[in-house]
C-alpha cells in the first residue's frame, strides 16, 4: 500500500498555506509545459502523482518526450536526479549501490557501502521493462519503504524520492513485462499519446531555436509541505466510498457488471483506491478547491487503476483493454 505519511489536520492548515501550493503547483505545471509542448493533461497527472508522492509509468511509442518530460521536471526541481537505462545485462548492484573495501583517514582498509544512482530524489527508470526481472525487483523495496537493504544494512532514500519510469509498448522483442506487483507500486500510468497536427508545428518551430533555460521552482522543503497540505485536503464518505466501489468493481469475483466478470481476470488492490484518494486530493487543489469532487475521483480512474486491471484471454481476443473495463465500469457504477 502506499506509505501513510504524517500531515497537519484539516483543521489547521492555513489559507496561505492552501495558496502557496496553488501558485507553486500551477509554476511548476507552467515550467514543464514551456518545454514538454501540447500535453498539458500527461504533465498534470505527472505532478499530481509527484506531489501525491506516488511514482508514476510513463508509456508511449519512442519520440514523444517521455524522457524530456522527466528530465524537465528535475530541472524545475532543486533536488537531485539520476537516470538510470535500463539494459538486459544491468544488475541489482547497479542501481542499489555495493560494499567495497576503501580505505579510511588512518590508511585501515575498510568496507563502506557505496550508494547506486537510486540514491537521489528524483530516479529516471529509462525503458524499464529492458531489464530482467531479478534487476527490476530491485526497485521494489525502494519504491515502497524508501528504503535500500544491502546485505544486512538497511539505508534511508530521501522523503521526497519518486520514481519516473517509462517503457516503450513496441519492440517487446528482449524486454521483460513488469510484473504486476511492481505494476502496482506505481500510482499512476500515464499514456503519453501521439502529438496532433498543431503540436508538431509547435515542436518544429522549438526545434529550429535555443532550448528554452528551465530555472528552479521548487526546493524540497517546499515540496514536503505541499505533500503535507494536499494530504490534509478533506473528502467527504461518500467519495471514499465510490473510491471503494471503483476498486470492488474492477473485481469479477465481486463485481456486480457483467463486462467485468467476464472480461477480467484480476481487478485493482487496495493501492488503487489511495491512488484515487491521494490523486484527487492534489487535483482538487489544483483546480482551485480546498475539498474532493466527484470529479477529481472520475478524472483519475483511468491513470489510477489501468495497470491494476488485467484482462483475460476472452477479453483480449475481443480487443478490450484494462481503459475500456474502466470506461464501462464509470458508465455503469452508480455515482453519490
Amino acid at each position: 500500500m502506499i506509505e501513510s505519511q504524517p500531515v497537519e489536520a484539516a483543521s489547521a492548515v492555513s489559507a496561505d498555506s492552501i495558496a502557496a501550493f496553488v501558485d507553486d503547483a500551477r509554476r511548476l505545471e507552467a515550467t514543464v509545459q514551456e518545454v514538454f509542448l501540447g500535453q498539458p493533461e500527461v504533465t498534470r497527472e505527472t505532478v499530481i502523482a509527484f506531489l501525491a508522492g506516488g511514482h508514476l509509468l510513463l508509456e508511449g511509442v519512442p519520440g514523444l518526450g517521455k524522457t524530456l518530460l522527466v528530465r524537465t521536471l528535475a530541472a524545475a526541481l532543486r533536488l537531485t536526479f539520476s537516470r538510470i537505462q535500463f539494459t538486459p545485462d544491468l544488475m541489482p548492484a547497479d542501481i542499489t549501490g555495493t560494499t567495497i573495501l576503501r580505505e579510511d583517514e588512518h590508511g585501515r582498509r575498510i568496507f563502506a557501502f557505496q550508494p547506486g544512482p537510486l540514491f537521489a530524489h528524483l530516479v529516471l527508470a529509462d525503458e524499464i521493462n529492458r531489464a530482467t526481472p531479478k534487476t527490476q525487483s530491485a526497485l521494489l523495496e525502494a519504491m515502497q519503504e524508501r528504503t535500500v537493504t544491502v546485505g544486512t544494512e538497511t539505508h534511508v532514500l530521501p522523503s521526497s524520492f519518486f520514481v519516473l519510469a517509462t517503457q516503450n509498448p513496441l519492440e517487446m522483442e528482449g524486454t521483460y513485462p513488469l510484473p504486476e506487483a511492481q505494476l502496482d507500486r506505481f500510482l499512476f500510468k500515464v499514456m503519453v499519446p501521439f502529438p496532433t497536427a498543431s503540436v508538431l508545428r509547435d515542436i518544429a518551430r522549438q526545434t529550429t531555436q535555443p532550448a528554452p533555460a528551465v530555472e528552479p521552482v521548487l526546493d524540497e522543503g517546499q515540496v514536503l509541505g505541499m505533500m503535507r497540505v494536499a494530504r490534509a485536503v478533506p473528502i467527504a464518505t461518500p467519495l471514499v466510498d465510490y473510491a471503494v466501489a471503483l476498486t470492488l468493481a474492477s473485481h469479477p469475483e465481486s463485481s456486480s457488471l457483467d463486462t467485468v466478470r467476464r472480461y477480467v481476470h484480476a481487478g485493482a488492490s487496495p493501492r488503487g483506491m489511495q491512488a484515487l484518494i491521494t490523486g484527487a486530493q492534489v487535483r482538487a487543489l489544483l483546480e482551485g478547491r480546498y475539498n474532493v469532487a466527484l470529479e477529481d475521483v472520475q478524472a483519475l480512474a483511468h491513470p489510477a487503476l489501468r495497470h491494476r486491471i488485467l484482462v483475460n484471454f476472452e477479453g483480449q481476443s475481443e480487443g478490450l483493454t484494462s481503459d475500456a473495463i474502466v470506461d464501462r465500469i464509470l458508465e455503469e457504477l452508480p455515482v453519490p
